[in-house]
């Protein structure tokens, strides 16, 4: 019988197979404005609203998450490198969140969410952020629920990061609970001209020429 322990393993068992990147002119990039109570997702066994039921293009998956009840931008792509890109904070890639907040937070307030807050899962990078007029907006469905005799204040807050409801997580931390949050932009990405509910396919060249 022949020995084969010494046979060493081809490098196609030993390395984990790569992705292939779709061709330049194969390549799909989609701006959509998530509408309120829509899954960051395709498919939902409890038959819940999902991307399904608004974009309607085969073989294209989220690059980074938008929670279930936040609304605006999210870009779906085909091209894992982009995804991969987009979802690394190590890319500082910014994201730009318009947020309604409960109160109404100071320049001092402000300042620790610039500065860093420190979460249950550490402390978060430095955000830009600067309170604004309330944004020309959509109707969310349902309304939020606000309180008579507390006011409310728009925000336009960036990060690079991305973990688990962070901005609700930082706002709740300097004593300003979000009530609604509408990401406005991802790197050069926005929603400006895409209504809620709807989405953009980019021109490949367009795609690639941004990012």
């Amino acid at each position: 019988m022949a020995n084969t322990r010494n046979i060493p393993i081809s490098k196609a068992k030993r390395q984990p197979r790569r992705k292939v990147r779709p061709a330049v002119k194969d390549q799909k990039v989609v701006l959509f404005n998530k509408p309120f109570d829509v899954l960051c997702q395709f498919t939902d066994q409890e038959g819940r609203k999902t991307l399904a039921d608004f974009v309607n293009i085969p073989n294209i998956y989220a690059a980074g998450r938008l929670d279930r009840d936040s609304e605006g931008l999210l870009v779906l792509t085909n091209d894992g490198k982009l995804q991969h890109k987009l979802a690394n904070p190590k890319k500082k890639t910014a994201k730009v969140y318009w947020v309604q907040v409960e109160g109404a937070p100071t320049e001092q307030d402000l300042d620790r969410l610039r500065n860093g807050v420190e979460l249950k899962d550490g402390p978060t990078l430095p955000a830009k952020v600067s309170i604004i007029k309330e944004p020309n907006v959509w109707e969310r469905t349902p309304p939020i629920r606000q309180r008579a005799s507390i006011p409310t204040t728009w925000l336009k807050l960036s990060i690079i990061e991305g973990r688990n409801r962070q901005v609700r997580r930082m706002t709740a931390h300097i004593g300003f609970p979000t009530l609604r949050l509408i990401r406005y932009s991802v790197g050069k990405w926005t929603i400006d001209n895409i209504k809620n509910g709807e989405f953009a396919i980019l021109s490949t060249e367009k795609s690639n020429k941004d990012n």
